[in-house]
């Protein structure tokens, strides 16, 4: 298996909002992501970024997306999580670059897919618990996930295991 280096990672939840869709039943939760700490902030940090939130909510309201979910949105990538609408026990999730919402592909070249980095994870974890615990859509879309802060302590213990 081939190793590849790994920057650090430390994400914090630079803010959140809720944003009606203009077909005037399809509702995403949005977390802005930052991750700290590396250099070119700007490319990774909401508050350094010259693509603001408030664009980001613009592009993301136009581009037709329908139904019920969460947004977790870095400054270079953005995953859109909703439930399914063919079987809605089950999360589905499309993967765009940030300030054009185009679709990018997180497919890895060992056959496997990028599912989600730590804030990611947590959020969805946090996100999935609170819609099989919610009675309704309305119940659900008063959550907000708690966590705020997403530290990796080692982002080289595979490589440092592996060789």
């Amino acid at each position: 298996m081939q190793i590849s280096p790994c920057r650090t990672y430390h994400a914090i939840t630079s803010s959140a909002t809720t944003l009606s869709m203009p077909d005037g039943r399809s509702v995403y939760k949005i977390y802005f992501i930052s991750i700290i700490g590396r250099d070119r902030p700007e490319l990774y940090e909401w508050e350094r970024c010259p693509f603001t939130r408030e664009k980001f909510q613009h592009v993301f309201a136009d581009g037709g997306h329908e139904g019920i979910g969460f947004v977790v949105a870095f400054p270079h990538i953005t995953k859109v999580f909703r439930f399914a609408p063919s079987i809605e026990t089950v999360l589905d999730v499309g993967e765009f670059e940030t300030v054009s919402m185009q679709p990018k592909d997180c497919t890895r070249p060992d056959g496997y897919h990028e599912f989600a980095c730590y804030a990611e994870a947590a959020i969805a974890a946090e996100e999935y618990h609170a819609w099989a615990r919610s009675a309704s859509v309305a119940e659900y879309l008063e959550f907000r996930c708690v966590g705020v802060d997403f530290p990796v302590v080692s982002h080289d213990k595979l490589a440092q295991y592996w060789t």
